[in-house]
């Protein structure tokens, strides 16, 4: 039996950026970062109190990830530097490739 995913409660509300080709960076402000669309290339600076990705082919580098990740789709990227947030990838549950990772 799998636990279930924690639920995320921004501290400082929640960060969206939804859309095509997006390309931002911003500061996480210990919230949760949304992003929705397709091949959006995102830089989260400071510390992010979550991360949620869904769409396809979007692209998320963030400093810190506290508390979790969510994905949902397919090739997504989520690579994070300092942090240990769970991480659940419901596009490989669904057979699909996703790459979310602790990164140098």
């Amino acid at each position: 039996m799998a636990a279930p995913p924690p639920a995320a409660h921004a501290k400082n509300g929640d960060t969206h950026v939804t859309g095509q080709g997006i390309e931002r960076t911003l500061d996480c402000n210990e919230s949760t970062l949304l992003v929705n669309g397709t091949q959006n290339i995102v830089t989260a600076l400071g510390t992010c109190w979550a991360v949620t990705v869904m769409g396809s082919s979007n692209t998320v580098v963030a400093d810190t990830i506290i508390n979790d990740i969510t994905v949902y789709g397919w090739d997504e990227t989520v690579f994070f530097r300092n942090g240990d947030p769970f991480i659940w990838d419901r596009g490989r549950e669904l057979g699909m490739v996703n790459r979310l990772q602790r990164v140098g």
